[in-house]
């Protein structure tokens, strides 16, 4: 059984950042896996541990910067990664579509059994992307999957999943099939020094869109980025300053004033 789990990098700004154009200054901002993939990754190679997979394959969509990030996810196990950009894509806001569009085309050429993803993204957090894909290739699909044992023989997954109001659902997925998963599946490896020196000798395939029979024209997105700017906003919060008993004072006098404990 083949593994594809959907991998992105996301950025997260300093408390003190710029607005450049319509993006945050690129020197204030760092890198990394997103956090609900990086739960997804860890069930995919656990499948693989336990032999249901033969092989983990990872997919993203980014540039060549990416590649730093998607080698944690080869170092953690996964045994191989591709990594899509396009001169098309560069500079342009990629909405949910046009990740499927790509994925879909990965998809096409992996035949894979099961995809596993996180649930969403930290930068945009959307959290579209796993079923709209499973939408568009006709797979089967359950979200907010906290509990996941497959069984390859039958064909099924069995999944748990984390509804509104603490309710948790049982049900059975039959394969090949699209799974998003919620942190807390489980319990994220760290990468080790064997791992990560054996990531650097597995193979990232670069893909453009001519790779993947894809047109600039299929992965246009819908969505385009108009303006940025940081919210302005109206606190009447006062910083109490000074030593232990001027502050003490101070904050007893705003509890009197706001009626509490008279």
């Amino acid at each position: 059984m083949k593994v594809l789990v959907t991998v992105k990098e996301v950025a997260e700004a300093d408390d003190d950042f710029a607005i450049e154009g319509t993006d945050i200054a690129e020197s204030d901002l760092e890198y990394d896996l997103n956090e609900w993939d990086d739960y997804a990754v860890e069930a995919a190679v656990q499948l693989a541990e336990a032999g249901i997979a033969d092989e983990v394959v990872t997919v993203t969509v980014g540039p060549e910067r990416a590649e730093e990030t998607i080698r944690m996810a080869l170092a953690k196990g996964a045994d191989r990664a591709v990594r899509v950009w396009d001169e098309a894509l560069d500079g342009g806001f990629a909405d949910v579509a046009s990740k499927v569009a790509l994925f879909e085309a990965v998809v096409d050429e992996e035949e894979p059994d099961l995809v596993l993803g996180g649930v969403q993204a930290a930068d945009t957090g959307f959290g579209a992307t796993g079923v709209a894909l499973a939408e568009r290739i006709g797979f089967e699909h359950a979200a907010v999957v906290n509990h996941l044992d497959v069984d390859a023989d039958a064909g099924v997954a069995h999944v748990h999943r984390e509804l509104e109001g603490g309710v948790e659902e049982l049900t059975d997925v039959d394969l090949p099939a699209v799974l998003t998963v919620q942190t807390g599946i489980n319990e994220p490896r760290y990468a080790s020094l064997r791992g990560i020196r054996q990531a650097q000798r597995k193979e990232i395939a670069a893909k453009d869109l001519s790779d993947l029979g894809l047109t600039a024209d299929d992965v246009e997105s819908a969505l385009t980025i108009t303006e940025m700017y940081e919210p302005e906003s109206e606190s009447d919060a006062e910083i109490i300053e000074g030593d232990a008993g001027e502050s003490a004072g101070r904050l007893a006098e705003v509890l009197r004033d706001k009626g509490v404990g008279a």
